[in-house]
Order: C-alpha cells, then structure tokens, then sequence
C-alpha cells in the first residue's frame, strides 16, 4: 500500500498567539536575520549556521525551499500539537510531514519568507525547532513506551523531558563543534536505542549494603553511527538519581571543550574518545562534575519535572501476560488470521502493565503523516482520554487504553490507512528521506523502502516478526542502517560504461540488552535486485530458523554475512542499457541515474 499525499487545499489560517517567551523571541530573531539574508547585511554562511541551529535545514532542490524539522522530546505529543501540525503541512508543504528515527517531525518544501509564519503557528502549541538541526544539542529521544513498559526500572519520561528543557537554548550547547545526541530508556531492552549515541542514559538499579534496591540509571557515552560507528561506553557502573544531569552537563562540558573544530569529520563525542582515551574522558568528566556546584549553569539535584510527576515505573501485571518487547521478538506468522482486527492485535498490541492499560502501535507508512492522519489522531486522543507518542521506528504509539477501546479504535485507525499490523513486523522498513530531498543522499532510499514493502507482501513474508529493515540513502546512517537486522546504504555503481544506483547491503545488526552489533556488509547490489535480496533472505531465515532464534544467530549459523553475500551473488548483476534500462534508473525517477551530492548541512 501506498499513501497518496493529496495536494493541500487553499485556506487561511487564523492568527497564532505564541505564550512562550522563549519561542517568542527565537521567532522574532529569525525574522531579524531573515531580513538582514534578503537585504545582502548578513552574510549567506552566518545565517546557514542560524538557520540550522533553528531547525531550518536547506534541501537539494535549492532556491528557497527549506526543509522544517520540529522537536519532539521523547516522542510526546498533544492532540492540538497535531492539529496545527496538519495546519501547517497543508498551508505551506506538501499535505504531509515525516517522522524522523529521532523522534522529530519534519516537513519538506516550505518557502524561506514562510518560514516566521510556520515558527508562530507550531510556537502557538509549545513546538520549536531551535536545535533540531546543526551544531548542538538536538532533540533528547526517550523510549516511547516509557510510563506504559511492563519492564521498565524507571519512567524515564520526565527525566527525558527535564534534559530536554535544561539544555534547550543552553549556552554551553550553542556553537559545539558538531552535532550532541541523547538518548533515554527505560530498561536495558534499550527500545530508545541508547547504544549508539553521544550520551545514551538506561535505567538500572543497585543493591544497598542494607539489601534495599536504589533504582538510578547507567550512563553510556562516545556511541555513534555515520561512516564510522562506535558503540557507546559505560562510563560509570551506577549513577544515581542526584547526579544524572550533573553527569550529562560534564559530558557536554567536555564535549564543548575537545570536540575537533577544525575537522568536522572527527569532532563526534566517538572521536575525542579516540584521541583521548576512555579513561581520560572519564577523569575529565568527573573532575568537572565535582565542581559543577560552584557553576552559575550546575542543574541540581533531582528535577523539578521528576519531583512532580514522579518516575516510578508502571509495573509489570505477571509474568505471563507480559508483551515481549525490543529488537528481534518474533510475532508469529499472520497468514493464518484472516480476520483484520486479529492480525493487527497479535500484531501491534502491547500489554503488561500492573494497571491493565494496554499500548496500540498507530502504522505510518514510510513515517509519513498526511494532515488528515495529523487530525484523525488528534481526534483519537480527546476521544479515547489518552496518550499518544511519536516512535523512533517511524509510527505512533497509543498509550493508555484499555481492553474495551482496542476494536474501536482498530477501526478508527483502519479509517486513516494506518491500521497495517506493522510494529516489529518486516513491513515496517525504516528510510531517511534519501535523495528526494537530502543533499547528501546518492540514492532514493524512499524508493526502495516502498519496492521492498511490495516484494515482501507479493511474497507473503510482510508478517514477519523479528526482523528489521531500514535504508539509508548514503553512508551516513540517517536511517539507522547500521542497526538494522537487514540494512542498505546508497552507492553509485559503474556498470557497462554508465552509473547506477547501487546498495550496500548489511547483516546482523542488533541494539539490546546494553550491547550493540553494527551490521556486518555482505554485498553491493543493484538498487532494482535488493527487494529481491531482502525477500530471499527473509525466506530462508523463516524455513531455516529454530524457534526464537534471532536473525544475527540465524546468519551465524548460515556461515556468515559474507557467506550469505556470496549466495546472494547472482543478484550482483546489471544487464545491458538497452537489454533493461530500469537498472539504469532509480527508484521514483523517469531519467538516467545521476549521483548529485550537494554541500553537506548535516540533516541527521
């Protein structure tokens, strides 16, 4: 399936009232040094830089047409959040906006005079895009079913909230020398993918001399995907409640201070970490956070956020009636549940909390949102009374219903397109944006996300549990490919005189259980032969495999990515132009192939 993005209709909005000072004024700056860009007083590099620490990210079409990215810490989102969010996709985009693998949601093809406009209209809710782009802290990721996990230490919602509003806007965070992400979970099922970030924050626990359990959190710094991934490194064994953000602001403090300024190619928290040592990170970051008390910045103790909403975890009901949850867990194969609700409750249902409410996974094809799917989930909150969160997969999560509101609410979500029993399933591929719109992109990873999702439904296995597929449109990991159980990352090949767009195909990558294995390359192939890669794969991965086995034990014991490379070989073929021009062609586009890669802005 499809979703058609019908063009948006000519309205008017009303007026926006911004409440938020902060907002307020970020809003009347850009409007200053948007004025000052179009009279020639500010310089195009100045305001390149302000423009991404605003979220305002240029694409490859060039001109005006920027590319707006919203924050959505921790992936929490309120029905009038998504209302204007419709608003403004339908008056100044495309009728639809994307969900990022870090939680933000971004819209494409957006004018540079509308940009004020768009900052007031998403200001009017609460929403900002300060910081979702350039050299900063970009939006702090939590696990989105935290408060609602049956196995979760803690929630680590306002925890996740509270590192969020301390570092917006923070003046040790403005002009870093790259790129600072942070990522929470609430157990070592990792679900908000802690492993591979700058600081990656899981709730733990330890036993007290006096036997007591002191729940508090292990902190994981110097992870990172890109061209050169880097799992993250413990950097103490327990850190307490007290000292959490204490420790993140040590973290960026170092960061700030070593981060390379002259080579933005090795100036990741994974590079000073290389140049350093762990350990010398480790003296440095604890040599601050002794004497960040004397600092005008020092953030206290417990945050205000955490004492009025709590922490506390949600429980698990039994043991029995727990979902299993994370990379890897295998939904069993659908085929045989022909009715639809059935098939989207094995499907996409989560339960296990002590207080019986159940989580329903809301499907986003492609992590697109079309504006009527804005509303209509807009309207699933203030109907049902509950909660709703934006995934790092790419979908919507339904938090707190209960068991009589599941067939009402399959039914509302059917309405919308977005009922595909799709979390955890191989339907649900992952893609960055590509080359639809990034300027790094060599390849239409849009494209061959949609391609594959067709080949696995031709071939029965789109109801496949326990694996995960996701694209990225170069090496740089936008989709997280590096992760994935089956990954591609876009390349240009040479075949028979011409270019063409090509995939690097990767094997066996896992995020869990505060471990993490980077997928492991198998082969390149034709951009128009990797459905069929995935779809072979997938079918000997299911008549193969012993019951629970997970993908990268599967591929261990079929001898390997490389071995697996070499089965899928034939597949490394490009015929002649003229025998068959579409391998010539990439996905989504009617002409040859040609790789055009502009300046980099950074967009991950």
């Amino acid at each position: 399936m499809t979703i058609t993005h019908p063009s948006p209709p000519a309205r008017t909005l009303p007026t926006p009232t911004v409440t938020d000072p902060a907002i307020q004024a970020d809003i009347d700056k850009f409007r200053t040094m948007l004025d000052g860009f179009m009279s020639g007083e500010i310089d195009e590099d100045v305001f390149r830089v302000f423009r991404l620490t605003n979220g305002i990210y240029g694409q490859r079409q060039g001109g005006f047409n920027q590319m707006v990215r919203v924050r959505i810490p921790y992936g929490a989102v309120t029905a009038p959040q998504l209302d204007t969010l419709a608003d403004v996709v339908e008056q100044y985009s495309r009728g639809w906006g994307h969900i990022t693998t870090r939680q933000n949601i971004q819209m494409h093809y957006v004018q540079m005079e509308q940009i004020p406009e768009v900052l007031e209209h998403l200001g009017s809710v609460g929403l900002t895009s300060r910081e979702a782009c350039g050299d900063t802290v970009r939006n702090v990721q939590g696990c989105h079913l935290a408060g609602a996990c049956p196995f979760e230490v803690l929630d680590i919602s306002a925890w996740a909230d509270a590192t969020n509003e301390y570092l917006l806007r923070h003046p040790v965070g403005q002009r870093l020398a790259r790129k600072f992400k942070i990522n929470f979970s609430g157990c070592d099922t990792d679900c908000g993918q802690a492993m591979f970030n700058d600081v990656g924050v899981v709730a733990a626990s330890q036993t007290l001399e006096d036997g007591t359990i002191e729940p508090g959190f292990r902190v994981y710094v110097a992870g990172g995907l890109g061209a050169n991934p880097h799992p993250a490194i413990a950097l103490e064994p327990f850190t307490s409640r007290e000292e959490l953000l204490p420790t993140i602001e040590s973290v960026l403090r170092v960061f700030e201070q070593t981060g390379d300024r002259d080579n933005k190619l090795r100036a990741r928290m994974k590079w000073v970490v290389g140049e350093l040592g762990i350990e010398e990170v480790r003296r440095r970051v604890f040599n601050i956070r002794r004497f960040l008390p004397a600092s005008a910045t020092w953030p206290g103790g417990i945050p205000a956020a955490v004492l009025e909403r709590g922490d506390s975890p949600a429980g698990r009901a039994t043991d029995t009636d727990a979902t299993p949850i994370g990379q890897g867990v295998q939904v069993s194969l659908l085929g045989t549940r022909p009715d639809p609700y059935a098939r989207w409750e094995a499907a996409n249902v989560v339960r296990g909390v002590a207080k019986k409410t159940v989580s329903a996974y809301a499907w986003c094809e492609l992590g697109d949102i079309t504006a009527a799917q804005f509303r209509g989930m807009a309207e699933i909150m203030r109907q049902f009374s509950v909660e709703v969160r934006v995934t790092n997969r790419q979908n919507f999560v339904v938090r707190g219903l209960t068991e009589d509101q599941l067939p009402s609410l399959h039914r509302q979500l059917d309405e919308l397109g977005m009922a595909q029993p799709g979390a955890e399933l191989t339907r649900d591929v992952v893609s960055c944006p590509g080359a639809d719109t990034c300027n790094l992109a060599v390849t239409q990873s849009r494209g061959l996300a949609d391609a594959i999702g067709q080949e696995l439904e031709e071939e029965g296995l789109a109801d496949v549990g326990g694996v995960r597929i996701n694209i990225s449109g170069c090496m740089n990991s936008c989709g997280q490919h590096h992760t994935a159980d089956i990954g591609f990352f876009g390349v240009e090949r040479r075949a028979n005189g011409q270019p063409a767009p090509g995939y690097q195909l990767l094997l066996g990558g896992y995020v869990g259980q505060e471990q993490i294995h980077f997928g492991d390359k198998a082969l390149r192939l034709p951009a128009r032969t990797a459905p069929k890669a995935a779809a072979r794969l997938l079918r000997r991965f299911v008549d193969e495999r012993s019951a629970g086995q997970s993908f990268r034990s599967w591929m261990d014991d079929a001898g390997g990515a490389r071995q697996l490379g070499k089965w899928l070989g034939d597949l490394d073929q490009f015929p002649l132009p003229d025998e068959d021009p579409s391998f010539y062609v990439d996905f989504d586009e009617t002409g040859p192939y040609v790789a055009e890669v502009g300046d980099s802005e950074c967009a991950t």
